[in-house]
Formats: structure tokens, C-alpha cells, sequence
């Protein structure tokens, strides 16, 4: 179903019915690390931006030996290099990997390797088989993502607009091209010529004008993309132009959706000659600022966290921002949280077997994910109530074993509307008679000192 969410800005508070977060250090002396996955084992594979892939042990070591070295067949520099990595769902059995790297000439090339038979820990000499290859305009916005569907075990592969700014030629919007879009091919029944053929409900399967390749489209640079293991579900980081860094998300049978590049960055309109209908336009489900002042600039999707060693986290999305350093989580219903700065440039997320979460540093190191202490009060605080949602007279708010303390309501752009203080009650009604239709944010602070931002709808 398309939507429009108005723009969600960077949020500086943190939900009081969560347990805090930490990233430890795992790993380092790495050559600008830009990917991290794992291959269904204990083994954890680092992908340098130079063309060169590594293997971490569970230990924290790695291998002294190289798993790829495909180095001279890649250009570096910029947005350029060996971008992504994804393992074939049967790789077990068949030993085929997929990388997405971009040539020495700055086209985009994916292509499959082999593990060598004997040896698990390093690449089958010579069994590069290209897959697909398209060209690049500009040096910047490649994509890189790449990935295999859980449900349809179809490759997904994330394909920039093309480069330089504000996408020129419209490359994202024209269904003609692969730029700019979430490609979708099968490699496991390839069309001769071709080494994959195109899946039969792909949004363009049999066009003779729109290329079959294409799943999704209206992106600018969606650098990391990823599945949720536990439904399926498409997240997409997708790298704003100068104001907006945007978060989209899917259902796994939702085909054909218009993100909306050039036409919005996020949902804020940008160049809209020609455009379709904004009713036509999927809009992100979350959204921060990476305008000037801000300190961000260039989102880094994640993962939906499905591992067990911090259940509390179960279910939350997270991701980051490269410049920053900050890291954000988004729940099922687009609330962000911004957990503030880890110290980092983060230019990737990865997963391992089990599902635990890790970040990549492009400095050279790798940290694992830490959910924090939950015995605290904050966590002993259930979540605030608030109903009806969307209103168009009052909302009430209430607690069951807390006292509610101030609640404040604040447009978008995080200009306070309406605020009331010492409330010192479990439950409070509020009019929203003198709100415009719309979305807003409302921060509920408890007795106890607990926060939480929630959204509401006005109507």
C-alpha cells in the first residue's frame, strides 16, 4: 500500500521502555571496510573497499590469507570499489558467492565466484562469472547492496541514480534504466544470453520498454538495504541529496513501489517537473535532517535485530549515519529514535549467524552490538497510553504505575505547540481542537523521568 508520511526530523530522545545500547570493539586493523556477512557458519567476511575480502573468526581474529583478492579489477577512490557481498542461499552445497564491485573503466559489474573446493577460506582461482553489468555516468551514487531474498531467494541488487547532483537525467524516475532502482534477477535459471533470467512477477516481466530487472525505483543512492529474517520485509537506507536521509520499508510481495527520487528527497518535494501524483509515491517510513548544522550526512542502513541476546531490542531496525557517528532505530510504526554518537564513521551494519548485530567502522574496525543493561527503572516502566490516535478533538494519556509528568507537542520540524507541566497524574486528556490536520510528535515525560516520542495524527 503507497503512503505519505511527512518528514520525521532527527530525534534527540530516546524511549524510556528500551534498554540503552553500546557497540564493543570486535575486530580492527582492517583496510576501509565497507561490507560485513556471514556465510550460514561462525565465520564473519569483511569486505574492503580496495577489492579484498577477509575472514573474521568468532575469536576476533582473521585470517592471514585472503578469501578474494580481486583488487586489480576494481576502481577506488570516492563512492568507488569492491561494494557488497552476498552468499547464495544454498552455498553450502554449491560454494557460489556474489560480489558488486565497480570496474576499473567505473561501471558496475556483479559477478559470481566459487569457494575453492578444497579449501573453505579462500575463492576458487579464476571462476569469476559476470552476472550483470550496467554503466555509470558519474563516479558517485553506485549502490552496492546486494542480497538474497529469504522468501523468493531471488537476487536483489541496490543500484545508485547514476551520480553527480540531483540526478540530472531523471535517471531514477525512468523505468527504461537499471540506475536508480532495487534490481530483482534470478540467477539460478538463467535467460541465454544472459546469465539470469528475470523472475516471472517482477513489475516489468515481458515489457519491451521498461527494464524487466527492476523491482523497485525513485532511489538516490540506497548504499545498504536489507531483508528482516523474520518476514521478509525490504529495509532501504537511501542517501539524501543535502536535507533529508530517508528510511523505506516494504512488505516482500510489494512490487513496482516509487520511492520518489528526484522528485522528493524523502518526502520533502525537491524537483517535481513531470512527476507523477504524490499518491502514487511511496514514502519513507522514517526520516532524519542531515542539513547544514546538523552534523549528519549520509545515512547507512542496518538491520531488523532478530537475535536472542537482547530480546528487548527485538524488532527494532537500526542505522547510522556515516559523518555523525550517531546511530537510529526505527520500530514497526516509524518511530525513530536517535541513540546519539558512537564515535564512528559507520558505513555498513552486518549480522551473523545466530543474528547478532554488528557495525563497521571504514577506519578499519568492526564492533558488536551491546543491548545494554535492563534492570533499571526505566525499563520496569510500561509504555504510555494514548488514544484516540489519529484525534480530531482530544487525545488522552495514561499510564497504569506511573505518574505522568509534562507532555509536549511539537510540530515536525520540533517547534513546541503545546506544552503543560507538572502534571503529577496517571492520566491526562489534551484538546488538539486547535491543531491543524496533520502529523506531530509528542513527548511524554514520567514522574519518574522517563521518555518517550510518539507520533500523532491530527485530523
Amino acid at each position: 500500500m503507497k503512503k505519505y508520511v511527512p518528514i520525521l526530523v532527527c530525534l534527540l530522545f530516546s524511549g524510556f521502555f528500551y534498554a540503552q545500547i553500546d557497540f564493543v570493539p570486535f575486530a580492527d586493523g582492517f583496510n576501509s571496510p565497507v561490507d560485513l556477512q556471514n556465510a550460514g557458519d561462525e565465520r564473519l567476511f569483511v569486505v574492503e573497499q580496495g577489492g579484498r575480502i577477509k575472514i573474521l573468526n568468532p575469536d576476533g581474529t582473521t585470517n592471514p590469507t585472503l578469501f578474494l583478492n580481486i583488487s586489480t579489477l576494481v576502481s577506488t577512490g570516492s563512492e568507488q570499489g569492491l561494494l557488497g557481498l552476498a552468499f547464495h542461499p544454498d552455498y553450502t552445497n554449491n560454494g557460489y558467492f556474489y560480489v558488486n564491485y565497480t570496474k576499473t573503466n567505473g561501471d558496475t559489474r556483479i559477478a559470481r565466484y566459487s569457494v575453492d573446493p578444497g579449501d573453505p577460506n579462500v575463492t576458487l582461482p579464476n571462476s569469476e562469472l559476470t552476472i550483470i553489468e550496467y554503466n555509470q555516468p558519474f563516479s558517485n551514487h553506485n549502490g552496492g547492496g546486494i542480497a538474497f531474498g529469504p522468501n523468493d531467494g531471488y537476487l536483489y541488487i541496490a543500484a545508485g541514480d547514476g551520480g553527480s547532483g540531483g540526478d540530472p537525467g531523471n535517471r531514477a524516475q525512468n523505468t527504461a534504466l537499471l540506475l536508480g532502482k532495487l534490481l530483482r534477477i534470478d540467477i539460478d535459471n538463467p535467460m541465454p544470453p544472459n546469465n539470469y533470467g528475470i523472475p516471472p512477477d517482477n513489475p516489468f516481466a515481458g515489457s519491451v520498454n521498461d527494464a524487466e530487472e527492476i523491482w523497485a525505483y525513485g532511489l538516490r543512492n540506497p548504499w545498504r538495504f536489507s531483508f528482516d529474517s523474520a518476514n521478509g520485509d525490504v529495509w532501504i537506507g537511501d542517501v539524501g541529496q543535502a536535507d533529508v536521509e530517508e528510511i523505506d520499508r516494504a512488505g516482500s510481495a510489494e512490487a513496482g513501489l516509487n520511492y520518489g527520487w528526484r522528485c522528493y528527497e524523502g518526502s520533502v518535494p525537491f524537483n517535481t517537473t513531470g512527476c507523477p501524483d504524490p499518491s502514487e509515491l511511496t514514502f519513507p517510513i522514517a526520516e532524519y535532517s542531515s542539513s547544514t548544522g546538523s552534523g549528519n550526512c549520509s545515512i547507512t542502513g542496518g538491520y531488523v535485530y532478530r537475535g536472542t541476546d537482547f530480546p528487548i531490542h527485538n524488532g527494532l531496525y537500526f542505522a547510522a549515519d556515516v559523518c555523525s557517528g550517531r546511530v537510529f532505530t526505527v520500530d514497526s510504526t516509524g518511530d525513530l529514535t536517535d541513540w546519539g554518537t558512537f564515535g564512528g564513521s559507520w558505513v555498513s551494519f552486518g549480522v551473523d549467524y545466530q543474528n547478532e548485530l554488528y557495525i563497521v567502522d571504514i577506519g578499519g574496525r568492526v564492533l558488536a552490538f551491546d543491548g545494554g543493561d535492563l534492570g533499571t527503572a526505566d525499563y520496569d516502566m510500561e509504555e504510555v497510553v494514548m488514544v484516540p490516535n489519529p484525534a480530531s478533538e482530544y487525545v488522552n494519556f495514561s499510564f497504569k504505575s506511573d505518574k505522568i509528568a509534562t507532555i509536549t507537542i511539537l510540530d515536525m520540524k520540533g517547534s513546541v505547540l503545546l506544552s503543560e507541566e507538572n502534571i503529577l497524574a496517571s492520566e491526562k486528556n489534551i484538546s488538539v481542537t486547535n491543531l491543524s490536520q496533520g502529523i506531530y510528535l509528542v513527548k511524554v515525560i514520567s514522574e519518574t523521568g522517563g521518555t518517550q516520542l510518539k507520533k500523532l495524527i491530527v485530523r
